[in-house]
């Protein structure tokens, strides 16, 4: 398998990389026809859909680092690949993060915790993807604002979650960074460039 992606390259990962969501969709899809089935395991679903993350994002991140160290390409190619790709990461493991936040409720699983007018927070509540993509945000970045407030463990052990995947993602990325500038007059054999 790793010879299969590793001749791609990274062509094909970023229209691959959204089906990371397709967990999420089927989820909802069972959250609207069966309401009573899905709110009796949601704390589980919760878990799975935690540990499907982090199993699914250390894989691609050792494949990407993997792919990166093999090429054959000329350095700053591949680098630029790889920038584009942890950029795409990035933003699918906010949505992912965002979207499971939504689906299990985020006025359940987070209190807001600054002093706002009523209509302020009602307005908040009419916009409750909004509210979870920003918690997904502030969460992942590692900013910490502190207006959001976890209410349930397992909302604690979600945010734990996303907080170690943000930071393992921005170390993995410094050091291919470092590398390439270790390594920077490094090129492709001739002939083996990416046309």
């Amino acid at each position: 398998m790793l010879s299969m992606i590793y001749k791609s390259n990274l062509t094909y990962a970023p229209l691959l990389l959204p089906l990371l969501l397709l967990p999420l969709f089927a989820e909802w899809a069972w959250k609207i026809s069966f309401p009573a089935a899905f709110s009796g395991v949601r704390e589980w679903v919760l878990v799975a859909d935690i540990v499907y993350i982090i199993v699914v994002r250390v894989l691609l991140l050792d494949t990407m680092m993997f792919i990166f160290t093999r090429s054959r390409r000329v350095l700053h190619v591949t680098l630029i690949r790889v920038v584009g790709l942890y950029l795409e990461i990035t933003v699918i493991t906010i949505v992912y993060f965002a979207l499971l936040f939504y689906l299990l409720d985020v006025f359940e699983l987070f209190h807001y915790n600054a002093s706002i007018s009523a209509a302020s927070l009602a307005n908040i509540q009419q916009h409750s993807f909004m509210a979870a993509l920003y918690i997904s945000t502030v969460t992942f970045t590692t900013l910490g604002l502190g207006d959001w407030v976890p209410q349930t463990l397992n909302a604690m052990m979600a945010v734990s979650a996303e907080v170690i995947l943000g930071v393992v993602q921005a170390g993995v990325f410094m050091a291919i960074v470092i590398y390439a500038l270790q390594n920077k007059e490094v090129v492709a054999p001739k002939g083996s460039l990416d046309q």
